[in-house]
């Protein structure tokens, strides 16, 4: 997560840990663009239509395996979050660093399958 700069700023000393805001010392456009699709993720999509049967034909054949789901993850985050009192903009920093992990965890795993050997 630190070459997002998503991660705590941390002033320790001894025993004392204190802990502040997102460092930014990371990629400014990827912070920027996780930010930007944060704001757009805290709300459930409205599914109607060509993606309702898109949706429903998908679900009928074979399921990808994915790491997580992280719509839903983000979306059922943001209530208790909100009801302890979070800053909005604090809630959103946090949908975005979940979902950084969710990016790497999907691009862990297509590293471990094998790739399929080419047919000339």
């Amino acid at each position: 997560m630190g070459y997002s700069g998503l991660v705590a700023r941390e002033h320790s000393s001894g025993n004392r840990i204190q802990r502040g805001g997102i460092t930014k010392t990371g990629n400014g456009h990827l912070r920027r663009v996780l930010m930007e699709a944060a704001w757009a993720y805290q709300h459930r999509p409205n599914v109607i239509g060509f993606l309702l049967r898109r949706k429903a034909w998908r679900s009928a054949r074979k399921p990808r395996t994915l790491p997580g789901r992280p719509n839903n993850d983000c979306i059922n985050a943001t209530g208790p979050m909100a009801a302890r009192g979070k800053n909005k903009n604090q809630i959103v920093t946090a949908i975005g660093r979940e979902m950084l992990g969710f990016i790497w965890a999907i691009a862990v795993e297509t590293q471990k399958q094998p790739k399929l050997a080419q047919v000339a």
